[in-house]
């Protein structure tokens, strides 16, 4: 179980589920390419694969799983927050709400597997530029086809890898903020994983107060390239997530928060005065 000051943390357990499926369904297309005669039929074989509606639904199918496993994950954190706060009743309004709303969620899923058969497809286009590499070097059809199934871990396991770590954080912030948003909460406190790979600009965001409607840059707070705005979670490679701002007790004060493109030190009561008096 996880303890109550990690809520809304995404479980690792999903991300590595995840990745898991992906590499699990590039195996099996690797398994269709032992039984091309040819480089040539090989590289058919990647094309067709990419479009073919099996691929897609094996795509739909893990990204479906991971979503899943979030909704389900995150439904239980919500309701534990419940427990511990006066906005029990109206969360769990929320909760009870949703489970007419699952339709809100298949554009994520949709996505996600778009993002998966992109793999297909970008793996076909580097086996066929190293395979006229091959070609030019003087090197057999027989070599040219052992060559990509013994690369094959290093043409898919890192698009994998930054496919799952980074929608999964991007679909558990979605879950996340669609469900304070059905419970008119407005503010998150953004966390990091608090280990040595967080970025510069995420490690200056930790602990600050955000709001939904108004992210911040954080590259452009630390005069670093400006990569836009956004909520924790919502870019590349990123293992940052909004822990929702349930009761103005949940931090202590004064605090930072973000506000007027900048980070600001609150008192508890300016903080008040910015969310219009109104409990959160």
């Amino acid at each position: 179980m996880k303890k109550y000051e990690d809520r809304f943390k995404p479980r690792p357990s999903v991300e590595r589920r995840y990745r898991a499926a992906i590499r699990k369904i590039m195996q099996g297309l690797r398994e269709r390419l032992k039984g091309a005669g040819s480089p040539f039929q090989m590289l058919q074989i990647l094309r067709g694969f990419a479009r073919s509606p099996t691929f897609n639904h094996e795509a739909r199918e893990a990204a479906k799983a991971m979503v899943t496993h979030l909704f389900y994950d995150g439904a239980s954190d919500w309701r534990e927050a419940a427990r511990h706060g006066s906005r029990g009743r109206m969360i769990y309004e929320t909760l009870r709400k949703e489970k007419d709303r699952r339709n809100d969620f298949d554009p994520i899923i949709e996505q996600n597997a778009r993002y998966i058969t992109s793999m297909a497809s970008g793996v076909a286009d580097k086996v066929s530029k190293d395979m006229a590499r091959g070609y030019m070097e003087g090197k057999r059809p027989e070599e040219l086809m052992r060559d990509v199934l013994k690369r094959w871990p290093e043409l898919t396991e890192w698009h994998a890898r930054l496919i799952a770590r980074t929608e999964t954080s991007k679909a558990s912030t979605a879950l996340t903020r669609v469900r304070a948003e059905g419970a008119g909460l407005d503010w998150y406190v953004w966390r990091t994983s608090e280990d040595a790979r967080v970025r510069t600009s995420h490690h200056h965001m930790d602990g600050v107060i955000c709001s939904w409607s108004d992210p911040p840059s954080p590259e452009k707070l630390v005069h670093q390239k400006d990569r836009g705005r956004y909520n924790p979670g919502e870019i590349f490679n990123c293992r940052c997530y909004p822990e929702v701002l349930l009761e103005y007790g949940d931090v202590s004060w004064p605090h930072k928060v973000y506000h007027n493109g900048r980070i600001q030190s609150m008192t508890l009561a300016a903080f008040k005065r910015l969310n219009g008096g109104r409990d959160l």
